[in-house]
């Protein structure tokens, strides 16, 4: 006899946290996207919500396509449905997502003709502000260390930690190397750039992260004004990655 596995709210939880906004690079879950999950035996209903109703419908295509096939992936799922709340394109995403239209299915002639180089664009975004992160990190640790030595510093001279755990994960996403003799700077063309850019590439870096911590920041704030008691559902970054103050920009 085949024992039955039992889906539970906390699965697909955890399923939603591997979904990612693109922009903000944060779990959706953190974010405080995930409305609502609701489990009956193997029949799961999750509702997503965005901080604005008039948010760019390819990244909410693209969160809500991701989730359902998140916890469609799960062990025991078996009817998975996924639904955008309160946005302006919510009947056309959710139907479009019903049907497995995809994304040029459901949009037709308003749809880009692929989303692969959208997330691609945003994957290196984010491993951009993961890579200023760590070498952020890295400086504060030992006030003593200029700004320049960061172009020597290599992927297996960082700590282990959460900094460096995010800024792996996605090179590895992009392929780029991941062996511990790599150097962690590393120019927007994954070039090691030359000894006298070190100090502009970091700065473009840091412009890129407080450009994402930023916007992430902000989207928070208007989803907690859309939905109060949101916040409860928000979880910050870890304080590693707190986004330095405006003098520190400029130092």
């Amino acid at each position: 006899m085949t024992a039955t596995l039992t889906l539970t709210e906390d699965d697909v939880r955890a399923a939603l946290g591997s979904v990612v906004d693109p922009e903000l690079d944060e779990p959706i879950t953190d974010l405080g996207f995930v409305r609502s999950v609701a489990v009956a035996a193997d029949a799961v209903e999750v509702h997503l919500r965005l901080p604005t109703s008039f948010c760019a419908p390819n990244f909410a295509w693209l969160m809500v396509s991701d989730a359902r096939d998140a916890v469609a992936a799960l062990p025991g799922a078996g009817r998975v449905v996924v639904e955008l709340d309160d946005h302006s394109d919510s009947d056309l995403i959710n139907a479009g997502l019903a049907a497995d239209a995809g994304y040029r299915g459901t949009f037709g002639h308003e749809a880009e003709d692929s989303l692969d180089e959208l997330r691609a664009t945003f994957q290196r975004k984010a491993h951009t502000a993961a890579m200023e992160r760590a070498l952020t990190a890295w400086l504060r640790a030992d006030p003593a260390r200029p700004e320049d030595a960061v172009g020597d510093l290599l992927l297996g001279d960082l700590p282990a930690g959460p900094s460096t755990d995010a800024l792996l994960s996605r090179r590895a996403a992009l392929g780029l190397p991941v062996d511990p003799g790599s150097p962690v700077l590393l120019a927007p063309d994954g070039s090691r750039p030359p000894a006298d850019a070190v100090t502009a590439t970091l700065r473009r870096a840091r412009s890129v992260r407080i450009s994402v911590d930023g916007n992430a920041h902000f989207c928070r704030g208007l989803l907690t004004t859309r939905y109060p008691g949101a916040e409860a559902d928000q979880t910050p970054r870890p304080s590693v990655d707190r986004p330095l103050l405006p003098l520190e920009v400029l130092s």
